[in-house]
C-alpha cells in the first residue's frame, strides 16, 4: 500500500484525490487492471518515459504492461511505494492537480533491494459526479 511523507491538513475533496492517486498507484503496482480502469478516463493523456516523448492518449498504451505484469508464473515480487512531498491543488471543485516524487521500493533482478524515483503530475476531474483521473505526466529524477 502506498505511503506518504508528512502531509500537510487537506480539505475533504484534497484528502480524497490523494487517496485516490494513493488506490491509482496500488492498482499500477498490483497490475490490478480493472481498478486502475475504474479510476481512469478513457481518453487520459499523457507525457511518461515509456512514450519517448510522445504525447499518449488513450488505455491501450497502458494496458500492454499490465498484460505483461499478468502473464507472470512467478509469485509478486513485492512493492512498497511512497509519495515524498505530496501536494494537492485544487483548481475548482471538479479538477484538482496532485504533485508528488514517487518513490518505489523493490527487488531487482537478481532478487537485491533498489528503491527508483520518479516526478510526477496527476490532473483529476470530477466527471459525472466521480473523480477521474484525466492526465499525468512523469519525469525521471532530474538528480
Amino acid at each position: 500500500m502506498p505511503s506518504s511523507s508528512a502531509t500537510p491538513a487537506l480539505d475533504p475533496a484534497a484528502a480524497e484525490v490523494l487517496g485516490l492517486t494513493r488506490r491509482l498507484l496500488e492498482a499500477v503496482a498490483s497490475a490490478d487492471w480493472a481498478s486502475y480502469c475504474e479510476l481512469v478516463a478513457a481518453d487520459i493523456t499523457c507525457f511518461e518515459p515509456e512514450a519517448l516523448g510522445q504525447l499518449v492518449e488513450g488505455l491501450a498504451f497502458h494496458e500492454f504492461y499490465f498484460k505483461l505484469a499478468g502473464n507472470s508464473t512467478q509469485p509478486p515480487k513485492p512493492v512498497t511505494t511512497t509519495l515524498a512531498s505530496p501536494r494537492v491543488r485544487m483548481l475548482s471543485p471538479e479538477v484538482a492537480l496532485v504533485t508528488y516524487v514517487r518513490l518505489v521500493q523493490k527487488l531487482d533482478g537478481a532478487g537485491h533491494p533498489v528503491t527508483v524515483s520518479g516526478e510526477e503530475t496527476r490532473l483529476w476531474q470530477k466527471i459525472g459526479g466521480a473523480w477521474k483521473h484525466v492526465h499525468f505526466h512523469r519525469s525521471k529524477p532530474t538528480t
